[in-house]
């Protein structure tokens, strides 16, 4: 049986720890990460200690009885309906939208931010592959606008934000920051949509020419903001995959194709 557990790392330093927002779950299994934002809903963001074990083996330690949709992802802004992603060959995409109750939905990542959204009143998810391409292309904006078309309203959604590069670790082209920064809803011009980016904390500086340091998650959470989530319902974990050896792959810290997993359970539908 799963439980909320102490961190399973001994760890002085209290960013680890104590994770604020954030519960560590033990099971037989191992550990997971859960966003207390979500408590509502059965998810789990999975560390490197579960290398091997794909969504078909890990579902079951999150939900018993839940059918497995993931996508083959490709650093696309594509989201799809969960039913289109039930078995292999997996579909091209990088977002799932839930259709159906007791689906899990699975996306995986070695940097990129695993994204999961839930709505408490109609009990659908969505579960999004969020690299710069994604953000750039809107994939969450995607996945909302497919939640609103089946009843949703964004206002109500509850959105968190997984362990992924920090902005001090991930150095990028300003070319793709431009990307990132025009993307922001709320932005009105090019210079604009660039000192927006550094307003919130997302765009840092880096002394090589033609680079900046680039946070792709405080660029994400302002995109949701300005798209209409509350921020109060937006939760994001403070640990970095490029920082955290021992709990996350890193393809920029190690240059290995290798993933960890996150997925989220969609609740039976009201009739």
């Amino acid at each position: 049986m799963a439980e909320a557990v102490d961190p399973p790392f001994d760890r002085p330093d209290s960013r680890f720890n104590l994770l604020e927002g954030w519960t560590w779950i033990g099971c037989y299994g191992g550990y997971y990460l859960q966003a207390d934002l979500l408590a509502g809903f059965e998810h789990g963001f999975f560390t490197r200690q579960w290398q091997g074990r794909g969504p078909e083996v890990l579902a079951g330690y999150v939900s018993a009885g839940v059918s497995v949709h993931r996508p083959k992802q490709v650093h696309s802004a594509l989201v799809l309906p969960a039913s289109a992603a039930c078995a292999e060959p997996w579909p091209e995409a990088d977002g799932l939208v839930s259709d159906a109750g007791g689906q899990s939905l699975w996306v995986c990542g070695a940097d990129c931010t695993p994204v999961l959204i839930a709505d408490p009143l109609s009990g659908r998810v969505a579960a999004c592959h969020a690299g710069w391409r994604g953000v750039a292309g809107g994939i969450l904006l995607q996945a909302m606008a497919q939640l609103e078309a089946a009843g949703c309203r964004r206002s109500d959604l509850l959105v968190a934000l997984g362990p992924a590069v920090s902005g001090e670790r991930y150095q990028v082209e300003l070319s793709v920051a431009q990307q990132v920064a025009d993307a922001l809803p709320m932005a009105d011009g090019r210079a604009d949509a660039m000192a927006e980016l550094e307003r919130c904390g997302a765009l840092l500086s880096d002394p090589e020419p033609g680079r900046c340091r680039l946070d792709i998650r405080a660029a994400t959470r302002r995109q949701l903001e300005s798209a209409g989530v509350p921020s109060g319902q937006i939760s994001v974990c403070p640990l970095c995959t490029v920082e955290e050896e021992l709990l996350f792959h890193s393809w920029r810290r190690d240059q290995v194709k290798a993933v960890q997993w996150s997925g989220i359970v969609s609740q039976q539908l009201p009739s």
